[in-house]
């Protein structure tokens, strides 16, 4: 990790902020304002993909902010269902988001529940032209990312998979990072129970609130994480959770909600 201020991993070409802004379910519409009031907020890494439909609402707040390109970690992802039209779906994001090359790009669910390592060769290809700089997964298995390898000596830089406290598993984030693979969380509110007695306790602990302590522990883990909001109070608040430091045995509490 660097610097306290945006704490984040090193991925392809770069570094991966772990604190990141997730955009599903936020309508084309409503984009350039939430992802407005992520930048402003502080967030450095944008998460959208093309089955969000709202690629150009985020690329207009893209344009507005007024930031260097290279201020903004932009990831975005290929639909499963255009595994035969890989090309096409990448430039057709970055002309949605009005961008020259994505910091990252994801298959986003394995086509038909298959690793597809010829798939995965057209995505290192738009890598390789310059077109992203990393590449990596979304929903994908271990044994799934090992065919990828296997297959075409190139590894994912990331695994982007549904993940909380609730659904920690030491043995899938110990292989991913056996593996090379960053592990980045989505949805890290949806399986928690906030009013959890423990995420409660920490929380007041710290004069902070339990989706705070919940990208806290992300972060404490080095898990990159996504949360997502249309609330520019929420989202503010949700920020603050980056910077929050746990001690070792609270990060081992709330370890311990899994399961």
């Amino acid at each position: 990790m660097t610097d306290h201020a945006n704490p984040s991993v090193p991925v392809t070409g770069g570094s991966m902020p772990l604190l990141g802004f997730g955009t599903w379910q936020i309508p084309d519409a409503d984009a350039p304002a939430a992802v407005g009031a992520a930048l402003e907020a502080g967030y450095r890494h944008i998460d959208t993909a093309t089955g969000y439909s709202n690629q150009r609402g985020v690329g207009k707040a893209l344009a507005d902010s007024g930031l260097a390109r290279d201020d903004v970690f932009v990831t975005t992802k290929l639909p499963p269902d255009n595994a035969d039209r890989v090309r096409q779906t990448i430039e057709e994001s970055l002309d949605q988001l009005g961008l020259d090359h994505l910091d990252l790009w994801l298959v986003h669910w394995p086509p038909n529940g298959e690793a597809r390592p010829d798939v995965w060769e057209q995505v290192v290809q738009a890598q390789a032209d310059g077109l992203t700089r990393a590449v990596g997964v979304s929903n994908y298995s271990l044994a799934q990312i090992d065919e990828l390898t296997d297959a075409t000596g190139t590894t994912p830089a990331v695994n982007q998979i549904r993940w909380s406290p609730a659904e920690y598993d030491a043995e899938v984030a110990a292989g991913l990072q056996e593996r090379g693979v960053v592990l980045e969380g989505y949805s890290p509110f949806k399986a928690s129970n906030l009013q959890d007695p423990t995420l409660v306790e920490i929380a007041q602990a710290h004069d902070a609130d339990s989706a705070q302590v919940i990208v806290a522990w992300h972060v404490a883990h080095g898990f990159v994480v996504i949360p997502k909001s249309s609330n520019p109070e929420r989202i503010r608040s949700n920020a603050l959770g980056a910077h929050l430091e746990l001690s070792a045995d609270e990060v081992a509490r709330i370890d311990g909600l899994a399961g």
